[in-house]
């Protein structure tokens, strides 16, 4: 065996042998794969083998079309049957709101290029015989869905590589992991020397936690039981086969919670059971190997009697096995992939429970992203995915709560405006109760507790969940209409913080950033871009006075992921000193006409006006006894303030602006009412509006570039300003609503022109001060202007319903922004 390699892979499942093969279509061929036992001998082999191309993340499901398409291609260069079935799928609503669901994912493949129609039960039962159609109401049909055979795709991959040059070695297992001075690492095995390499690839699969463990993480990644069961042969499937010719489509069953394929001349039926039961759920055995589990047939029996009653045939046929093996997954059912902040050289690609479907994506981002040097990305939008979107509050238990709670809700809707209560709450600041005594209505972001809206006094704090407008219409409505008609306070402790201070970090923070950096006591916005000129991330930068110290304020869901690209950059002379702020700095907002009135109550002595404190500042102050990081600025896009306190300072300072607010009008608001505030400014937001697959110029924020200094990304940017500039561009547009039952876009759906999909909707919702329903999405430039073919045409497919559209060529609300500068 060599001693050393550019990058060792550990683990020899489906995601490995990918990750593998991926390598080297990338270039580096000095690649090592080991593997504990044989090939697939985790999870991969005992498989059910499906794959489909829909996901909730557009760009996830990118990479699921990727993954399938790639099986011929591994199959032809291997010589290894993969077994590819492509008999295509169905997805069966019992409901009308199910197939709301359904029409809004047919809306959402329209700009991805798949072939999905809704068709009617009956025309399912055309295509899938065994249903009943009285259960169902009608289905999607996606053409390109079906199965392979998990143990050929794996020894595919695995051909594939070794061929451009890869080694595999088998019954090898790893023990432990070091890190060198140099950042490069020695691979522990057993009976073997330690083997050196410059990269290392966690892709345990059932293993993952452990080999994270080798180098102290926790990975938020658990294995569920899982069973799928194979009938005998049925004379309804031979009949079928013979009668059209081949086999017939897959299917999933919402309404049931069911899987079921055809396996030659029977049926394979699989089920994600409400009375689920994690696997090893602290550790696991190194010893368990191609096993399955004792089969538990009582837990997952209410489904099986739906699925009886749903396809009569399969309740007369016996069963010719029953399978229960252990797959993984992470908290919200989508992979871990990347590199592990801090760890470099460290990478992962674990929780892959759809390893047929996502497989091939995985390997192909993580390749990308490990060949692209030491400062590079992935160059690919997969955040979905990025190992980075959870923080160190998914600890074990944490992690056990969520993927139960996934689970059991793998095939049941999550409503744009529902928020999920397993683990929570978890992470509260010093006012929550004070926020849950005024009626709060809770979410949670990144494992904190943040208000959604107030419930009016009296009534129970629950939102309805709906594709439509709810219950809370009226309740945000009032909240919007307090900031832009008097004065409201809302919490902002779920903004990420970050301070950076040293006698470098002017240079620093002007190499990664594009704007220049503030003078003392003033605020610039900025982008940060990748080597593409492509936008990674969007800050507030403040300095509060001459020391060399500045305060940054981004997006909470992405402080790892940022604060990941800001470790990874910083200098190693000790220039710069780089601190992620945490829950260690709380914040709250107070927005709306009389928001000085306000401010000046509690601090009489301090000079608000806008000669002494004018829009944009950044000043350390003391508020009475309280002392407050205070700015000029906030996010609803009116006369307002942020004040950024110590956690022991809230609570106090909360119950003085209550105070002195109640002679002014004050009223709380939440999220819900901030995104009805912003979308009337058409501000942005993270990773809707700005997101690594577009540039400044595409989402409009030039205005945040200063080509005075060098940057990352600066001269990709120069670049396409030279080529005629960006092809498509962010635009805010205004809606007609279905009067009948109105809905407001959420994010995603398909912009028609000219009955053509020319681009998609990236946010919106409702503006209730404007009165208009408001969308934000990008199009082609030459349909970005009033004045030209965009000036009329425009529709935007809502729930499966093409409604009107108009481009809003400046926001709503203070077009010139004269109200946040009085």
């Amino acid at each position: 065996m060599k001693s050393s390699a550019q990058v060792v892979v550990i683990g020899g499942g489906v995601v490995g042998a990918s990750v593998l093969y991926h390598l080297t279509k990338a270039g580096w061929t000095d690649v090592l794969l080991l593997e504990r036992r044989e090939l697939t001998a985790g999870s991969t082999w005992h498989a059910a083998g499906g794959m489909h191309t829909l996901n909730g993340d557009p760009n996830v499901a990118r990479l699921q079309q990727y993954t399938i398409q790639l099986y011929e291609q591994i199959e032809r260069e291997s010589g290894q049957d993969c077994s590819i079935h492509l008999p295509g799928g169905l997805m069966l609503a019992s409901d009308e709101t199910r197939m709301d669901f359904l029409r809004m994912a047919v809306a959402r493949g329209r700009y991805l290029g798949m072939q999905l129609e809704m068709i009617s039960a009956r025309e399912a039962q055309d295509l899938f015989p065994l249903l009943d159609p009285k259960y169902f109401v009608g289905a999607l049909y996606d053409h390109v869905e079906g199965h392979v055979d998990p143990t050929g795709v794996t020894r595919a991959y695995v051909k594939c590589a070794q061929l451009a040059g890869a080694e595999v070695r088998q019954h090898t297992p790893v023990t432990g992991l070091s890190q060198r001075p140099d950042g490069t690492w020695d691979v522990h095995i057993e009976n073997g020397e330690p083997i050196h390499a410059e990269h290392v690839v966690n892709a345990g699969g059932l293993w993952a936690r452990e080999v994270g463990r080798f180098v102290g993480i926790e990975l938020p990644v658990l294995a569920m039981e899982h069973h799928y069961l194979l009938t005998e042969d049925m004379p309804e499937v031979a009949e079928y086969v013979k009668r059209t010719g081949h086999e017939m489509p897959m299917a999933l069953d919402f309404s049931g919670e069911i899987y079921i394929r055809q396996e030659g001349g029977s049926m394979l039926l699989g089920t994600y059971e409400q009375d689920c039961k994690p696997w090893s759920p602290r550790e696991t055995p190194w010893d368990f190997g191609s096993r399955l589990l004792k089969p538990e047939l009582d837990r997952i029996t209410p489904e099986l009697s739906v699925a009886f009653k749903h396809y009569p045939a399969m309740g007369t046929i016996g069963i010719r096995r029953v399978v229960n093996g252990p797959f993984t997954f992470a908290p919200d059912g989508n992979p871990l992939v990347g590199p592990v902040r801090g760890l470099r050289g460290y990478w992962v690609a674990c929780g892959v429970m759809a390893g047929l479907s996502q497989g091939g994506g995985v390997g192909l981002a993580l390749a990308a992203w490990m060949t692209s040097g030491d400062a590079g990305d992935s160059g690919m939008d997969i955040w979905a995915m990025d190992v980075a979107r959870f923080g160190d509050y998914a600890t074990l238990a944490y992690t056990n709560a969520k993927v139960q709670e996934n689970y059991r809700r793998r095939f049941r809707i999550t409503f744009p405006n529902e928020e999920l209560p397993a683990a929570r709450p978890l992470l509260t600041t010093p006012i929550h109760d004070r926020l849950t005594a005024a009626n709060a209505v809770w979410g949670a972001t990144f494992g904190l507790e943040h208000a959604v809206w107030f419930q009016e006094a009296g009534k129970e704090p629950i939102e309805e969940v709906t594709f439509h407008r709810s219950n809370a219409w009226n309740c945000v409505a009032g909240e919007v209409a307090a900031v832009r008609q008097r004065v409201g306070m809302t919490e902002i402790s779920n903004y990420a913080k970050y301070r950076v201070a040293g006698a470098g970090g002017e240079a620093w923070l002007s190499s990664l950033l594009t704007a220049r950096m503030p003078a003392p006591g003033r605020i610039t916005l900025t982008a940060m871009l990748n080597d593409a000129g492509r936008i990674v991330g969007e800050f507030t930068v403040a300095r509060p006075n001459q020391a060399d110290e500045w305060y940054l304020f981004g997006s909470l869901p992405a402080e790892v992921h940022h604060s990941r690209w800001f470790r990874h950059h910083l200098p190693r002379d000790g220039s710069v000193r780089f601190e992620v702020l945490g829950l260690g700095l709380t914040g709250l907002s107070v927005a709306g006409p009389r928001s000085r009135e306000v401010l000046a109550a509690i601090a009489p002595d301090l000079d608000l006006s806008t000669e002494a404190f004018p829009f944009m500042t950044f000043r350390r102050v003391d508020l009475g006894m309280t002392p407050v990081l205070l700015a000029r600025i906030n996010y609803a896009g009116d006369l307002g303030y942020e004040l950024w306190v110590a956690p022991e300072y809230q609570r106090e300072l909360f119950d003085r602006i209550v105070a002195a607010g109640e002679p002014h009008g004050l009223r709380l608001f939440g999220m819900r009412a901030l995104m009805s505030l912003r979308l009337e400014k058409s501000y942005g937001t993270w990773f809707r509006e700005y997101r690594p697959i577009y540039t400044p110029a595409e989402a409009g924020i030039t205005r945040y570039l200063r080509l005075d200094h060098d940057f990352i990304g600066r001269a990709a940017h120069e670049a396409e300003m030279a080529a005629d500039g960006p092809k498509r561009r962010l635009v805010a547009m205004v809606v007609e609503p279905d009067p009948d039952a109105p809905a407001d876009v959420i994010g995603d759906e398909p912009i028609w022109h000219d009955d053509e999909v020319v681009g998609w909707v990236t946010s919106g919702g409702y503006g209730h001060h404007v009165g208009e329903s408001i969308a934000l999405g990008y199009v082609p430039t030459e349909l970005s202007t009033p004045d030209g073919p965009g000036g009329s045409g425009l529709e935007i497919e809502i729930i499966g319903r093409r409604r009107p559209a108009r481009l809003q060529p400046e926001p709503l609300f203070d077009p010139q922004g004269l109200r946040m500068r009085q």
